[in-house]
């Protein structure tokens, strides 16, 4: 295990970078936070290139570069109010593109809440979906609060980086149906209508799917709920639909 005492060490200089999304696209790199992300990272065979600690016993089963770093280093790295004591620094994945474009996908159009994007990522873990995209707008996927949402689901679902309009064109290609979102010209879901495989398509918390995507779509559909609610989280909202939708 090698030891870090400065902050203004130069690696910590570089790590501290990844705090920003042009550090992270620069690098390729990004930042996880706290036992349990770590453990699921190394569970899911990411490629981690350092594991930084304030712990002096290791009992992870990491064979990597592992620094030592005193808690003033570690305030400096984390982007928690209370640090957990552990850092990784891992390296992007990037998914193959699908062969086949049947399955669950979930299409992000624009969403720009940290905590909805990674709550619709783990959702979609649980109800088996394929991938999700994000399409051109929506907020950066290695976002230290995205990531935290999770709760390690990034690391076992592919999640890619898209045109929308070409996703949409690909799934209907193959027969595969895209229910779009919108609280105008769209029809109340109806929970005896499901599919063995679909697209979900939501849209940005205050403006909704653009008009140019929801032109594309097989059907629109909304959510019908009580009166005096004004709407629903579009995180819960996605999760209601996939649970809704799937055969």
């Amino acid at each position: 295990m090698k030891t870090i005492e400065s902050t203004k060490n130069e690696r910590i200089k570089a790590w501290k970078k990844l705090h920003t999304k042009k550090g992270r696209e620069q690098s390729g790199l990004f930042l996880i936070e706290g036992e349990h992300l770590v453990e699921e990272a190394i569970a899911a065979n990411v490629d981690i290139d350092a594991i930084i600690t304030t712990r002096e016993e290791w009992r992870m089963s990491f064979s990597g570069d592992v620094f030592y770093v005193t808690p003033v280093v570690m305030k400096e790295l984390s982007q928690t109010e209370s640090s957990q004591g552990m850092i990784a620094v891992c390296k992007k994945k990037n998914w193959k593109q699908p062969d086949s474009f049947s399955g669950t996908y979930v299409l992000l159009d624009r969403l720009q809440d940290p905590g909805n994007v990674g709550t619709i990522i783990r959702t979609a873990l649980a109800m088996n979906a394929t991938a999700v995209v994000c399409g051109k707008g929506t907020v950066d996927l290695y976002n230290d609060k995205v990531i935290r949402s999770t709760q390690g689901a990034l690391f076992h679902l592919p999640v890619y980086h898209g045109d929308l309009h070409q996703w949409i064109d690909a799934c209907k290609d193959v027969n595969t149906p895209v229910i779009g979102t919108a609280l105008t010209n769209a029809k109340p879901l109806d929970k005896n209508v499901t599919y063995e495989s679909f697209a979900l398509l939501v849209g940005n918390e205050g403006e909704g799917v653009q008009p140019s995507l929801l032109e594309k779509t097989t059907e629109n559909v909304y959510i019908p709920i009580q009166e005096r609610a004004e709407s629903l989280n579009v995180g819960i909202a996605t999760g209601i639909l996939l649970f809704s939708l799937q055969r």
